[in-house]
């Protein structure tokens, strides 16, 4: 009885002038997650072994130029890092992934990118993966430098990813199946998926 209702209102509103906006979204592609209720650009599942899951007990390391420097990561380090960065990401390593989430007890990847920003550099991003696209100016992968974010298509190939480039092509993001980690950019799904570099304008 309530589906025969909600037909009939919807129904009866198409033949009305002032429902344009319903016609206009009724007549798109449902298939494209931009309009799937609740699904933006939801992430795939992705089942990696990541370069670093868990949070890093790093100690200070002796740099090329004979400087000390501090790599939260326990990455090679150079004077050049940005150190906040390195420990903000150490902060969330292993962060389970939530779709949605954007705190400690769970958060999905565009949430986790916006909030490292924000912390790390004070700069606002857009909530989404592909709307963080207009906030960023595309590079490709042989330009990336730290900071610059990562994006990644889907299977449909739409933008659906992100993530933060640190350093000798490993990122930082929340992975659908191992939560808040560390990958490489070369590693097989990552590869395969990558679309472009975005430098933060």
């Amino acid at each position: 009885m309530k589906q025969r209702v909600i037909i009939t209102a919807v129904a009866g509103c198409l033949l009305l002038t002032g429902c344009e906006s319903l016609k206009t979204f009724m007549s798109r592609d449902l298939e494209d997650e931009d309009f799937v209720i609740g699904q933006l650009y939801v992430d795939e599942r992705v089942d990696e072994v990541p370069v670093i899951a868990t949070p890093v007990k790093a100690k200070k390391q002796v740099a090329a130029d004979g400087s000390e420097c501090f790599n939260a990561l326990g990455l090679t380090c150079t004077g050049d890092d940005n150190t906040l960065l390195y420990s903000t990401v150490n902060s969330w390593l292993g962060v389970p992934y939530k779709y949605g989430g954007t705190d400690r007890k769970g958060v999905d990847c565009s949430a986790f990118v916006g909030i490292v920003y924000r912390e790390v550099y004070g700069k606002n991003l857009s909530r989404t993966a592909n709307d963080m696209l207009r906030d960023v100016e595309l590079i490709g992968k042989g330009q990336l430098a730290e900071g610059d974010i990562l994006f990644f298509t889907n299977s449909k190939g739409k933008v659906s990813h992100v993530g933060i480039y640190l350093k000798e092509g490993l990122f930082a993001h929340s992975s659908t199946s191992a939560g808040v980690c560390v990958s490489s950019v070369s590693d097989g799904y990552w590869s395969k998926h990558f679309y472009k570099g975005g430098r933060v304008r």
